[in-house]
């Protein structure tokens, strides 16, 4: 078994790192709420007083941090991850970030010795819990196979999508088809309603047909048809329209500064913005179907 810094214990990273310690690891984890910290002490966790005594002597390093930003300052800045870690140890980053800060990140480790995979997550606080996550990987094939067990044990799928920062480029990719595919599905239920077509006669029609697709048979945004969506909750966050908008925010930017024409994303970056703007951005990003429907 191996020992563990686990930086960023929010929503998501706290059951990662429960799910770490399941497995018999020693994790020692770092955050700025004190709750967090309470939280992995209680479920056998180490509580560490700044980032780099999380990472002191550490064999592997997880983040699940915010931005770009926040990745760059935990592991470069002084007295941080690249000054403490162990030797040669391995780095894991599943925070959602701009694929230019996890390269310039990666590179920076490999200069230091450091073995290191960008490592986003699908699957929601759900799917943390329940140890089903979705991983995708970015870095060498080496890093990739010492990255592997330790993804198995937050997780269900594990891709290796390719070289450092394609792991990024994979999720803001999917994102951007989710929450597409999400507004084009509400879209559809709000016509249905002004039709007079009844939504479960429109479920029944479209979930086995063409229409078919995640947002709507998994996740769907009207109530009843789909009884475990965020729908029949009150639309409680499984996947929060801030953190949609957020991704669809680094799509875009991705974007821009690749050449590549996303005229169905932009659209939906600036609807989830205009939503997020009056006041919904704590509800979960399938509540989009309220402001197409005109209930907002």
């Amino acid at each position: 078994m191996s020992r563990i810094a686990f930086i960023g214990l929010g929503n998501m990273g706290l059951p990662m790192a429960r799910n770490l310690l399941k497995a018999g690891h020693t994790v020692v984890g770092f955050d700025l709420a004190p709750q967090s910290l309470a939280a992995l002490a209680e479920a056998g966790g180490i509580i560490a007083g700044s980032v780099g005594d999380a990472a002191s002597g550490a064999e592997v390093v997880v983040t699940m941090l915010p931005a770009g930003r926040h990745v760059r300052g935990v592991y470069e800045d002084a007295g941080n991850v690249f000054d403490t870690a162990a030797p040669a140890a391995l780095l894991i980053d599943s925070s959602t970030i701009d694929v230019d800060s996890a390269r310039a990140v990666a590179a920076a480790a490999a200069a230091r010795g450091f073995a290191m995979v960008d490592a986003p997550v699908s699957g929601g606080t759900g799917g943390a819990a329940a140890g089903t996550l979705t991983f995708m990987v970015g870095g060498s094939d080496e890093a990739m196979e010492r990255a592997r067990p330790y993804l198995s044990q937050m997780g269900k799928t594990v891709v290796h999508t390719g070289g450092p920062g394609t792991g990024q480029a994979a999720k803001i990719c999917n994102n951007m088809i989710l929450g597409i595919s999400m507004i084009a599905v509400s879209e559809a239920f709000a016509l249905a309603d002004k039709l007079g077509l009844d939504r479960q006669k429109l479920f029944d029609v479209s979930s086995t047909s063409s229409g078919q697709c995640w947002s709507l048979t998994s996740y769907c945004p009207v109530p009843g048809p789909v009884p475990t969506s965020p729908a029949n909750r009150n639309y409680a966050p499984g996947f929060a329209v801030d953190m949609m908008l957020k991704d669809l925010k680094l799509a875009q930017a991705a974007a821009a500064s690749s050449g590549a024409a996303t005229p169905l994303g932009a659209n939906a970056a600036a609807l989830y913005a205009l939503f997020a703007a009056a006041g919904n951005g704590h509800l979960d990003f399938s509540a989009i179907v309220k402001m197409l429907g005109g209930h907002w």
